[in-house]
């Protein structure tokens, strides 16, 4: 049975991510059997179960690094963060892409979901 976990919204910066079509109701992270669904606003991105190779639980982390979509210069990790609290970082063994658009693959997905120890939990092998 697939399993669901909420991103959790920090009420500071929720009228920020809004405004880009990022709400509570459009945000979310499905773990079934066969795969990952992630739903961040307009984007999401989707990969086998078997692609993914950890996830740890990381954090808390600097607002202006955390809060939004971001990719990092250093390793073309993502972000898809709603709280600068604690978040799962999810590793994949080969990179994803995000839809509808993304020029760039992610070696990596940081989220920032209520739960992220058991989501982490369910993603390691």
């Amino acid at each position: 049975m697939p399993e669901t976990f909420a991103f959790a919204f920090d009420r500071v910066y929720q009228p920020l991510l809004a405004l880009a079509g990022i709400f509570p109701g459009r945000a979310d992270v499905m773990v079934d059997d066969d795969e990952l669904r992630v739903r961040f606003g307009m984007l999401t991105l989707t990969t086998p179960r078997s692609n993914i190779a950890s996830a740890q639980v990381t954090g808390p982390h600097n607002p202006l690094k955390a809060i939004g979509v971001r990719t990092s210069f250093t390793d073309r990790g993502l972000t898809f963060g709603s709280s600068a609290g604690r978040t799962t970082c999810i590793l994949f063994q080969q990179p994803v892409r995000t839809r509808p658009f993304d020029v760039a693959r992610h070696p990596g997905l940081t989220v920032s979901v209520e739960r992220p120890d058991d989501l982490a939990a369910l993603l390691n092998p």
